[in-house]
Parts: structure tokens; C-alpha cells; sequence
């Protein structure tokens, strides 16, 4: 009975994150901003600077403030911060007011979060994306969404450049 019930539990554990992962999977992103989307398909985007990201490629920051992305809810939004490379966003920052309402609205649509312990933050994963949640001030949150797929490109391309400078001995 005791080895049912244990697996029983471990059933209904399993469908509450695939089904977490799922929701989050058809997400993909901020409102209409899906990770993966190239920059130009997002409104009202302005460029702020170009960095050398961890896998030493070059990506490009755009910030936009257009109205649509400035609320979630009653909740106000500060600042919707897009990263990409090749024109394509593989992270979206979102940095809003602290409001309880926020992470229950994010959990009531995403499931229960995980508690990331190390990065004092609150995360869902799926298999194309992962999406965090984090105090960064007494007042303000931050939620950010990263794209697997990209970051996979990212590695790719480099792997490609070094293969051609390997070859080109």
C-alpha cells in the first residue's frame, strides 16, 4: 500500500510539471514577444548597446516602452529589455514593481515554481526555455526568460568559427 501511494504521488508530480512545462513551452515569451523572434516583428524597439555575451559572440540589447508591454495586469512594468543575436531574441528581461499578485498570477498560470537556492530565485523550465523570477530590489522584480534553442546556435556558430580557423592552418 505505502509503495502505491509513494508512486501515486510521483504520477501526479510528474503531470504537474509537464503540464507546467507545457504552458510555459506555448508561452514562450512576454506577452507577443516570443524568444526566437527576430527583433524587427517586436513594436516600438529602441537599440541601447552591443555586448560580448558568455559564449563570446556578439549580441545586441533593445529596450522598447511601447504601452502594450508596460503593464501585466494592475502591475506596472519598468522596463522590457530584449537580448539577440543575429537579430534574434534569446533573452527577455522584464523588470516590474514588486506585487504578491505577480508571482500567484505567474503560478496560477504556470504551475508551482522551483526555488533555485544558489541564485536566490524562483524558476519554471521547459524544454526550449526557462523562465526566472527574482527579487533585485525592496520595491522591483525581475523576470527573465532565456531560449535554449538560440544559445544552442550561439554555441554552434562558434564551434563553426574555431573549425575554420583550425582549418585554415
Amino acid at each position: 500500500m505505502k509503495t502505491q501511494l509513494i508512486t501515486f504521488s510521483l504520477l501526479l508530480l510528474n503531470l504537474h510539471v509537464v503540464a507546467q512545462s507545457a504552458e510555459l513551452e506555448k508561452r514562450n515569451g512576454f506577452k507577443d514577444i516570443k524568444l526566437g523572434m527576430h527583433i524587427d516583428s517586436v513594436k516600438e524597439t529602441i537599440f541601447k548597446k552591443e555586448i560580448t555575451n558568455k559564449e563570446g559572440q556578439v549580441s545586441k540589447i533593445y529596450e522598447t516602452k511601447h504601452p502594450d508591454y508596460l503593464k501585466i495586469g494592475e502591475v506596472k512594468v519598468d522596463e522590457v529589455e530584449l537580448t539577440t543575436y543575429n537579430g534574434l531574441i534569446y533573452i527577455i528581461k522584464v523588470t516590474a514593481d514588486k506585487d504578491p499578485r505577480l508571482m500567484k498570477g505567474m503560478e496560477m498560470a504556470l504551475g508551482k515554481a522551483e526555488w533555485d537556492l544558489r541564485n536566490d530565485q524562483y524558476f519554471w523550465k521547459a524544454t526550449s526555455l526557462n523562465l526566472t523570477f527574482k527579487s533585485i530590489e525592496k520595491n522591483r522584480v525581475e523576470l527573465t526568460y532565456n531560449s535554449f534553442p538560440v544559445i544552442q546556435k550561439m554555441k554552434s556558430d562558434l564551434k563553426k568559427k574555431v573549425e575554420e580557423i583550425a582549418d585554415d592552418f
